[in-house]
This record gives structure tokens, sequence and C-alpha cells, in this order.
């Protein structure tokens, strides 16, 4: 895994409106991210880079961002409880996953509740996604802004993530589940409920 611990300090702080000024300084913003991050967000540049609207962007980014949440999910319930490798990836497929679901099952697998200071990081940019998906035009300053936001999001997230599992949800994940035993099918789906999961 790539570090880059100076990352938050070289474009990530500094007041709202300041750290990404402009679509260069943007591009520069996702050159410093860790270089797992940037293969997550690979289409990034090229949105950007493209002149289209950044709406597009950011909305690539959440895309990208919901896939590392179930992600994170799918490998912490098979890496710390052993769970059916492939029932776990139907049952977490299957999901509608809310904010609050995901906080609440993050709690239930990981034995921690979802930070503070990293859940405010992706609200912030959540609001400005939901303006320009309901058509309320915010600035390209302020999705300029939320992208950044995103971006710390990402970086503090894995940091976290892989304090409590060993892997980074937005990055490489092959190999992280090899070599385990893996529970029964019908016990792992009493066990995913367990955890908070919708069963059908």
């Amino acid at each position: 895994m790539k570090v880059q611990p100076s990352i938050r300090t070289k474009y990530f702080n500094g007041d709202d409106g300041k750290r990404a000024p402009s679509r260069k300084r943007l591009l520069r913003s996702f050159d410093d991210l860790p270089e797992e991050i940037q293969i997550h967000f690979e289409h990034f540049p090229c949105l950007v880079q493209q002149n289209l609207p950044l709406e597009v962007a950011l909305s690539y980014l959440f895309y990208r961002v919901e896939l590392a949440h179930r992600d994170t999910l799918y490998c912490g319930v098979v890496k710390l409880y052993h769970a059916n490798s492939s029932l776990a990836r139907s049952v977490i497929q299957r999901q509608h996953i809310t904010r609050e679901l995901f906080t609440t099952v993050f709690h239930s697998v990981f034995g921690q509740v979802f930070p503070d200071p990293i859940r405010k990081k992706l609200e912030s940019a959540e609001s400005i996604r939901d303006q320009a998906i309901h058509a309320s035009e915010p600035s390209e300053a302020k999705m300029r802004e939320a992208i950044v936001d995103v971006f710390e999001y990402a970086w503090m997230f894995n940091k976290h993530v892989v304090r409590l599992a060993g892997f980074p949800p937005f990055g490489d994940l092959r190999g992280a589940l090899a070599g385990k035993n893996r529970l029964p099918a019908q016990t792992s789906r009493w066990l995913m409920k367990g955890l908070g999961f919708c069963l059908q």
C-alpha cells in the first residue's frame, strides 16, 4: 500500500473555496492521492479534462464511493466472520444501502461506530451532489470543493478500515480474502441477518 502522509496538508487543508480554486488544482489534488485511490477513481481526470460539467465528475465519484462501501461490507463479513463469499456477495448486491444502513451495518461488522469526522466529510460533499442531481445548479466552485471532500473522505476512510481490518476499500482488494475457510451458506445467511443485512 502506497502511503502519502503529507496529503492532508498539501492540498486538503485550507479555507473553503481555496483548496481547489481551479480545475487545474483539482487535477493536482487527484495526482497527490495515493495510487490505489487514483486507480479506484481512474476515469476522473478524463472527465475533468474534457471540460464536461463538474456534476458529471462528481456523480462518477459518488458511484465509485458506493462501490467502495459495498466492498467494505463484503470484505468485512468474509474476512472477519468467514461468511460464505458467494452468499455474502449476493446479499450485499441486493441491498439498498442508504447512508443510515451503511453506518449501522458498519458498526455491527467492524465493532466501531462510524467516525463522525469521516462521516461529515462525505455528508458535506453529498449536499452539493444532491443539489446538482435536483437541478439546483450549485456553483462550479462548490462542486470543486465537494470533489476535494470526496478525495479526502476516500483517504481517511481507507486509513480507518486498514487499521480495523487490514484492507483498503478504495484500492486493490485482490488477495485480501485469500486462504480462509468459509462458513456454509445457510449459516452465513443467519450471520448476515444478525449483522443487520436485509435478507429475503
